[in-house]
């Protein structure tokens, strides 16, 4: 199969120990190298004291190689994984007030049925809409709330986690400053 030498989004989730510091670190490496972070979300693991981060950049598959490397070189990660081209749950989440009268609440609160959105704030004057989904569904509903005018938007960003019922393996003995062989080779 030919190498892919076009950007597209690559995302890699990133195990580390939860240790002040780390967050900052990851965030230089992508800083140093001038890659554009599109996403990063951090949250806890099932085990105690791992973190988990789900990035997204634009690379192309050559380059996402390199930050795989790279991100192996630092201190505290455990563990890196490419997913993008790997069977994967994908989802972003976003709260979106929306203004709404009387003559719009109803068409605001049937758009948000339809994106199989909840309204998890309501009153007079507007709606807090919450969507979980992939990100062009969050994006399809913020272009159809956008005439009603919305108020304030937050997202959390990407995360993804692997289908099927393997977890990856991350050995406590793990000695972070050795890239694994398959991190190279590929």
């Amino acid at each position: 199969m030919a190498e892919k030498n076009v950007n597209e989004k690559q995302t890699f989730v990133v195990y580390v120990e939860d240790k002040p510091g780390v967050l900052n670190r990851v965030a230089s490496l992508f800083r140093r190298r001038a890659f554009n972070i599109e996403s990063l979300t951090v949250g806890h693991t099932e085990r105690p004291g791992v973190s988990r981060m789900t990035i997204v950049v634009n690379a192309d598959d050559m380059t996402a190689r390199r930050i795989e490397a790279n991100l192996y070189k630092l201190v505290n990660v455990l563990r890196v994984e490419n997913v993008t081209h790997e069977p994967t749950v994908v989802r972003d989440l976003a709260l979106v007030k929306v203004r709404v009268g009387s003559d719009t609440r109803a068409q605001v609160l049937q758009i948000a049925d339809v994106f199989r959105a909840r309204v998890v704030d309501f009153n007079n004057d507007s709606v807090i809409v919450e969507v979980t989904g992939t990100e062009s569904k969050v994006e399809s509903l913020i272009d159809v709330l956008r005439p009603y005018g919305i108020i304030e938007m937050v997202r959390t960003g990407i995360v993804a986690m692997g289908r099927g019922p393997d977890a990856p393996a991350i050995s406590p003995e793990f000695v972070s400053a050795r890239v694994p062989e398959e991190a190279v080779a590929r």
